[in-house]
């Protein structure tokens, strides 16, 4: 459902239109922000008026605030669709005074600012560091060991659509593209045509969820063109980046009814793949191990890695901690790109927060050290 929201401010009038709260809605999370909330800070002498459904515009209701306002302005996200309408029932629509809105990405306040002409705010000086948070994979979560060992193998990875697509940012930086819903797999396909990259394997990643949408046909085209390569199905039993749906693979509905849970690995084979691995993405060594064997196969080969994602397993242990007499500081663990794991500033060497550590041991396998231990002092493999 769209809105469109009417702000009144003094003796200007502005129109909003809201295409994409459904969106902002997934990026707030726990706070609604809309245009109207942006407006709200940008310009806060301003009222609202909410019109709660955008199509079809109410004509009078438009033309009865037009005449109330001596300028009205429109102002919505990447499109004029609106101002066109607006203009359409024959009201007058002036253009920001400043600058035009930009016609691409995500309206801020600062660039509402810019437009109407206000100055933007000083920034408020602090005498501590506030550090960077880029989004991550949460602690604990099932495709980090598979984003850092396909790092570790140099290959050429094309992303899909889901949590992994984290694994695009550093310090993983595994995933070299990322276009559309099951992309992925065709297009390792199309580097296979194109002859690949030399010493970079090819691998296609995508989630279980995904694959069920959109990546059964991509993988039935590479087998019908008897193509090769390698494709990891990312099965965390859940469809997890957009709020934990149920899915086919993981046999639950979209109203948490169970329902028929599909064999994924019957059906890869079904489609014609002859080189099917299962593994266990928590296991370094299993990881590790089915990766190396699908870059030796000339075949295409389809790995199956299962766990449930960390939000849904809800399971903990003891935090683990580092031994600072064994750790080297050389970073390994750190390069994994845990959440709970840092940089000692004082000493270089790494450390875990306890709060954020769900003991999963990630950290722990990839380090050769045996410096990371479990809170009795043996170490955490």
């Amino acid at each position: 459902e769209e809105l469109l929201e009417v702000l009144v401010m003094a003796d200007v009038g502005l129109e909003v239109s809201e295409n994409i709260v459904d969106a902002l809605r997934r990026r707030a999370k726990l706070q609604r922000i809309t245009t109207e909330d942006q407006l709200r800070e940008a310009l806060p002498e301003a009222s609202t008026l909410k019109i709660g459904m955008s199509w079809p515009l109410p004509p009078k209701k438009i033309a009865e605030f037009a005449s109330q306002v001596d300028r009205l302005y429109v102002v919505e996200e990447c499109f004029d669709y609106y101002k066109l309408r607006v203009k359409a029932l024959g009201v007058k629509v002036s253009e920001p005074p400043a600058c035009p809105l930009p016609p691409n990405g995500e309206l801020t306040p600062g660039i509402i600012m810019k437009a109407f002409g206000k100055a933007l705010p000083t920034p408020r000086a602090t005498d501590q560091e506030v550090p960077n948070r880029p989004p991550a994979l949460c602690a604990g979560c099932p495709h980090r060991l598979v984003m850092a060992e396909l790092r570790r193998a140099h290959a050429t990875v094309m992303g899909d659509i889901g949590c992994y697509t984290l694994g695009a940012l550093p310090p993983l930086s595994a995933l070299d593209t990322t276009v559309d819903m099951g992309a992925s797999i065709s297009m390792v396909h199309g580097m296979e045509l194109a002859g690949g990259i030399e010493k970079h394997p090819t691998f296609g990643v995508i989630g279980d969820s995904t694959f069920a949408h959109s990546g059964i046909t991509s993988l039935l085209d590479i087998v019908y063109n008897q193509g090769t390569g390698n494709v990891c199905i990312l099965d965390n039993r859940t469809t997890a980046m957009t709020g934990q749906q149920g899915n086919p693979v993981n046999g639950v509905t979209l109203q948490h009814r169970p329902s028929h849970e599909l064999d994924l690995p019957g059906l890869v084979r079904a489609l014609g793949v002859e080189d099917v691995v299962e593994a266990d993405p928590m296991d370094l060594s299993q990881v590790r191990g089915a990766i190396q064997h699908a870059i030796d196969e000339p075949q295409l080969t389809v790995i199956i890695f299962r766990s449930p994602c960390a939000l849904l397993s809800k399971h903990r242990e003891p935090a683990l901690v580092v031994d600072p007499t064994v750790c080297t500081g050389c970073g390994v663990c750190i390069s994994i790109g845990c959440q709970a794991l840092g940089r000692d500033r004082e000493t270089g060497k790494a450390k875990i927060d306890p709060a954020a550590c769900i003991g999963c041991t990630q950290c722990a396998q990839v380090c050769t050290f045996n410096a990371i231990v479990n809170p009795r002092g043996s170490v955490a493999k």
